[in-house]
């Protein structure tokens, strides 16, 4: 083949390294176990060049994927709970596998419905940017769940949270603009203590109002 991919036929040896040579290119030996062996006319060194950074850009790319395990207790504190479960969020946004794992002791064994309680918890917490993969389960002494990053959920979120973020932004310039506002056809107008002391018994100011007119 020809550095544009056209065949060329079979060739002898010394024919196509003179091809290659007239085009200032390599006779780059591409399927040696074919009968007979296929070769290719191209840049060698421009071909290596381009291999490796398409290497290194599936590497960077690629993600490591890992399972982090978050554990709790039956009778955790909200303080605690909070501060876990955000960590839980932390490691599903950064694309791991999350392992919630509830530690029962003792006489805690007998009453499997509040691990099962927090781990629902715990799911309906970050529910926006995780789907449960693996559900609670009794695993000798400990319940576990597994949750999974969920990639549209997070998509949607930060959608979301970029929407709210420019709402915010733009009521916070509205405010900061003074203006007159027109409330139901009437313009508040602000007036001299002398005229706002005018029908009123106690001589206390009053805001005078002007209709606006249709």
């Amino acid at each position: 083949m020809d550095a544009d991919g056209q065949q060329l036929g079979i060739k002898l040896l010394t024919e196509a390294l003179q091809i290659a040579q007239q085009a200032d290119l390599d006779l780059v030996e591409v399927a040696p176990q074919a009968s007979p062996p296929v070769c290719r006319i191209m840049d060698y060194g421009k071909f290596k060049f381009d291999a490796a950074q398409k290497a290194k850009e599936s590497r960077r790319k690629s993600t490591s994927v890992g399972i982090k395990e978050m554990k709790y207790r039956p009778k955790i504190g909200p303080g605690d709970f909070e501060t876990k479960t955000r960590q839980v969020g932390r490691f599903l946004s950064d694309g791991h596998k999350v392992k919630v794992t509830i530690m029962f002791r003792g006489r805690e064994m007998s009453h499997p419905e509040l691990g099962k309680r927090i781990l629902d918890r715990v799911a309906e917490e970050v529910g926006t940017v995780a789907k449960v993969e693996s559900a609670p389960k009794v695993d000798g002494r400990n319940m576990i769940m597994v949750l999974a990053p969920d990639r549209r959920g997070q998509a949607v979120a930060a959608k979301a949270k970029e929407a709210s973020a420019e709402e915010h932004n733009g009521v916070v310039e509205t405010l900061g603009e003074p203006s007159a506002e027109v409330q139901n056809g009437v313009v508040e107008v602000p007036t001299s203590a002398a005229e706002s002391n005018i029908g009123t018994d106690d001589g206390a100011s009053a805001p005078a109002t002007v209709a606006e007119q249709s």
